[in-house]
């Protein structure tokens, strides 16, 4: 690889290019585990597991699969908030070769069925608090294994459930007991092609179901070894028994799967393991905290600890080994807030299509407000005409962010006309409009895409607009995403009511609730008689964007 000019801004140490291993995903584990064996991996709510402890869980839980009938290349449905649990299975279908779909928690019914029988999961691993649901789509969807676990059961000094107390199907197995029924540690031997699938990472869609990135095992691990390199300068002063993250963000989504879970356990670091956030549970963690910790978070994750009452008295400035921001775009004034604060804060871009990373802040290099920094190890870009699609632009003028090399998905799971049209030559249009210095950082100034960043969370508004057509006095209707100081944006429905029909918020509201999950429903609701239009009749949702805000500058 060619050496680029923004190379000149990396990190003393950083690498321009990175020669990683040819190995399976799950051996990102087995590295850790090898080398610091009695490390604390995981903290939950008090309970400790060290690396080796974590290491022969997974062995385990990944012979009670092949046992059961799991083999590689099946598709195992991962729909847990963050706990043990999830790690376990996590590494266990991976080291079986079998490829893990991450499942919100959030999903309606209605979308876990669709999104279960579009993959093709076969074994899906839930939890107590949705076993009714569990039941609906398990049926649903044919789903031949279902294991369930109780959160609460690898706490220590915590009763321990039982199926009976779980209500669970008679051929469905207890998480627990399935993994106490098996003491074979033998690691499996799978035969794993760097290109085989890993991990099925949801991302938007744009005709309703959202779009599957595969990821593969080549994939993950040059995610890893890109995050280990770059975040090097921050780690180095600090002896591995003094690592830490907290790892709120879920592991259901790319971020963090790959930069709080994955990240940490490559590093050596001892998680702190939080099923959701919760402001006061996490400011009491941080305060609670000797050795300063990586908190990957989203803006809105930000935004409320920097702004909370003890946020100055909790001194922050010596809790953090760097707090980065992603997910969404973050407002440059919460950046300096934090700067101002003292803490170590950095900023990054990635998608699911990227495996989370793509660009990055150098950990102790140059920061500029508003760029999400530089390419990383590896990673080649460009920007084009958003016009004409082809003219590659330079330096201070706008294109169209496209990104190649060993993060960029394989595919998109069974959606050859979307794969096509978003990877070409091995470059990945992002939908993103970006600008780039003369020293290689970007700035996102833009989206040729419709995709609304809330709360972290990537929505597509076709998926929302589809959904409440459905509702019988709705004629029209198309959601857009404005700007929100908390959220980055929110979700805005327009709507045309059928003539004769009397609508009200509070009913699109209801109605959404009912179809959605929470992070896609509308949070505000404009009702009009006609909606703006091009001459081929599409609708025009940046002319409705551009209406708010002019409104909201009045």
């Amino acid at each position: 690889m060619e050496e680029k000019f923004w190379h000149k801004s990396y990190d003393p140490g950083v690498p321009a290019f990175i020669n990683y291993p040819k190995v399976g995903a799950h051996e990102i584990l087995s590295m850790t585990a090898f080398s610091c064996p009695n490390k604390v991996a995981t903290s939950f709510f008090g309970t400790e597991t060290t690396f080796i402890e974590l290491k022969r869980m997974s062995s385990r839980f990944a012979n009670a699969l092949k046992n059961a009938g799991v083999k590689k290349g099946d598709r195992v449905g991962l729909h847990l908030p963050n706990s043990p649990q999830y790690i376990v299975a996590y590494y266990g279908a991976l080291s079986l070769g079998a490829i893990v779909v991450n499942l919100n928690p959030m999903y309606t019914p209605e979308e876990l069925t669709a999104l279960c029988s579009n993959t093709g999961v076969s074994t899906l691993i839930s939890f107590d608090m949705v076993v009714p649901l569990i039941q609906e789509v398990a049926k649903a969807a044919n789903i031949e294994r279902v294991i369930i676990t109780k959160v609460t059961d690898f706490i220590n000094g915590m009763p321990q459930s039982t199926p009976e107390e779980l209500k669970l199907e008679k051929e469905w197995f207890h998480f627990s007991q399935f993994l106490a029924d098996c003491t074979d540690t033998t690691p499996n031997r799978p035969r794993i092609d760097g290109e085989d699938a890993a991990l099925i990472q949801f991302t938007g869609g744009t005709t309703g179901l959202p779009k599957g990135a595969v990821l593969t095992h080549n994939n993950l691990i040059a995610a890893c070894f890109n995050l280990k390199f770059w975040c090097d300068p921050a780690w180095e002063m600090l002896s591995v028994d003094k690592r830490y993250t907290l790892s709120v963000l879920p592991f259901f989504h790319v971020y963090g799967d790959v930069v709080a879970m994955n990240m940490s356990i490559m590093t050596g670091a001892t998680q702190i393991v939080v099923p959701r956030f919760d402001i006061e549970e996490i400011m009491g963690i941080i305060g609670l905290m000797e050795n300063p910790m990586f908190l990957p978070a989203v803006p809105t994750m930000i935004n409320a600890i920097l702004n909370h009452p003890k946020a100055k008295e909790l001194e922050l400035d010596r809790r953090f080994t760097f707090l980065n921001s992603g997910g969404a775009p973050i407002a440059v004034s919460l950046l300096e807030q934090g700067r101002d604060l003292g803490v170590n804060m950095s900023e990054g871009w990635g998608m699911s299509e990227t495996t989370s990373v793509g660009l990055g802040t150098p950990v102790q290099g140059t920061t500029k407000p508003g760029s999400v920094g530089i390419p990383i190890s590896n990673m080649e870009i460009k920007l084009i005409d958003p016009e004409d699609g082809v003219t590659e632009v330079g330096p201070g003028r706008k294109g169209e962010l496209l990104i190649k090399g060993p993060v960029v998905m394989k595919e998109y799971w069974d959606n050859p006309e979307e794969t096509a049209g978003q990877l070409k030559d091995g470059w990945l249009h992002t939908g993103d409009v970006a600008i780039q210095d003369e020293e290689g950082y970007l700035s996102i100034v833009d989206r040729t895409k419709d995709m609304i960043i809330a709360g972290g969370y990537n929505i597509y508004p076709r998926e929302i607009d589809e959904v409440l057509s459905t509702h019988p006095k709705v004629a029209e209707v198309v959601t857009v995403g404005i700007p929100d100081e908390y959220r980055g944006e929110t979700v805005k429905a327009y709507v045309v009511p059928k003539p004769g029909q009397e609508l009200t918020e509070q009913d699109i509201i209801a109605f959404s609730k009912e179809k959605l999950a929470p992070y896609k429903q509308p949070k505000m609701v404009e009702f009009r008689e006609e909606l703006p239009k091009s001459a081929v009749g599409k609708l025009l949702r940046k002319v409705l964007r551009a209406e708010h805000e002019a409104k909201k500058n009045q």
